[in-house]
Formats: structure tokens, sequence, C-alpha cells
């Protein structure tokens, strides 16, 4: 079975990129806050980060020219830049979700962040509500799963150290039944119990059980488990790309 495996990003690297003076003002109030970021402004605004421990790269050309050495070197990085500029900025560097960094996009204003590029798999919605706590701002997210406040399927328990097993077109169907709110079942055989982190209650459609065999597959969308167990090929085969299996670390207990 070919399959995709997500693990947690630890100490990501980060970079504040500023363009104009007020962008430069709200990246210099965040920087303040996060001294282990990087900071990469036009040279003519380099005034405005003096006295701070940040790393600063002033650069005298175009932003563009910077962008590839950015996405090379930062695992999340936030434009203070207007959306539609980042937006055509970073078209030519994409790869795809598991290899981009997170890029976030805050306004002129410092108002709004915006997770523009890998939300989920790269931490940029999660950055994002951070920076738009720091800055007193809003943030404004996308992504289906946490507009509705239920289960990220391609990275549940990502914070205990889960990794995801499944093809991706599992990820990508099961994802899809449960932002729709079609039933799912929740096995969990293994793993801590701390894996619901939302301030929200459960959502109603996701049923929870201890043992797969508890469940009956035809009344469920699609089934989540987390399991040490071996999957075998005919379970894989019955749940046709309704099947995501999580894999706690051995020593994380029930």
């Amino acid at each position: 079975m070919s399959s995709v495996i997500l693990t947690e990003t630890i100490a990501p690297r980060l970079c504040l990129v500023a363009i104009t003076k007020h962008g430069a003002a709200q990246a210099a109030c965040l920087a303040a806050d996060l001294p282990s970021a990087d900071i990469c402004t036009s040279a003519k605004f380099a005034a405005q980060f003096a006295g701070l421990p940040n790393a600063l790269r002033a650069y005298e050309g175009a932003l563009r020219d910077e962008i590839g050495p950015l996405f090379e070197g930062y695992d999340q990085i936030v434009f203070f830049v207007s959306l539609g500029a980042v937006v055509r900025l970073i078209a030519p560097h994409l790869r795809s979700k598991d290899e981009d960094p997170g890029v976030i996009v805050v306004d002129d204003a410092g108002q709004f962040v915006i997770p523009v590029l890998s939300g989920h798999v790269g931490g940029a919605n999660e950055w994002s509500e951070r920076v738009a706590d720091l800055l007193g701002a809003a943030p404004v997210l996308t992504t289906a799963s946490d507009v509705g406040r239920t289960i990220p399927v391609d990275i549940l328990g990502r914070h205990l150290g889960w990794r995801v097993e499944a093809p991706k077109i599992n990820i990508t169907r099961v994802s899809a039944h449960v932002v729709n709110g079609e039933p799912i079942a929740f096995v969990q055989e293994a793993g801590s119990p701390d894996w619901w982190i939302r301030p929200t209650p459960l959502p109603e459609n996701i049923h929870c059980f201890k043992r797969f065999d508890e469940v009956l597959q035809e009344r469920y969308a699609a089934v989540l488990w987390v399991t040490h167990d071996d999957v075998p090929a005919e379970r894989w085969n019955a749940l046709h790309e309704r099947l995501v299996v999580y894999r706690p670390p051995l020593d994380n207990a029930a």
C-alpha cells in the first residue's frame, strides 16, 4: 500500500517579510515578541528594526529575488505584503503541501492575518492564530475543518506525536466526509485520550469506539482508527478509500 506519513514540525524556522513603512512597523512589533524569528526587509526600512535581537536581512533589489531562498530556508514565512502580490510572488515556487513552507499574509494595518499556503500540514493555520493573538488582529481561516471546528484528518494527533498512515486519496476522501458532516467512526485502541484540542465540543457526526470490531462499517462514511495493530490489506480494500489510520508513539499508552 502506498501511503503518506505526516509528522510534526519541531521548532519551525520563521521569517517576517516587510516592504512598506507601515508593514515594517508591524513586523517590528511582532519581532519583539518573536526574538527567534528572522527579518527580511527592504534596506530603506532596516532602521525600524534597530535594537531588536532578530537576525536581519536588508535587501537592495526586488522582493521576487528573495522568494526562492525564503522558501528553501524557512518553515513559516509571514508577509506584511498584500495578498495578491504574495500570490504572484510565490506562484513560481510552489511544489506540494508536503514540501512548501507555511505562508501567511498580514495586511498593512495589522488588522487581519491570513494563512495562504500549507495551512494544515505546514502549520500556517496554527501560526496565523498565534500571530493574530500577538498583533491583536483577526485570523482569517478558510480551511473547512477549522471553520467547522471539526477533525483535521491530515494532522489529527500531531501534537501528541501521532503519525498518519493512509493513501493520499483516503485522506482526501475522508476529509470530505468529515467536513460534510457525514457519520464518522473514531476508533481509539492506543495513544493519549487528549487528542481533541479545540475549545468546542466534538461534532455530533463523530462517533467514538474503543475497539474496531464494535463498528458496524455500513453505518459510517469513514473510519478513523488509532492503533498499534497491523492493518491487513483486506481491511484497506473492504473500506475502499474510507479508512485513515493513526500511529501513536509506542510508549504513549491509551
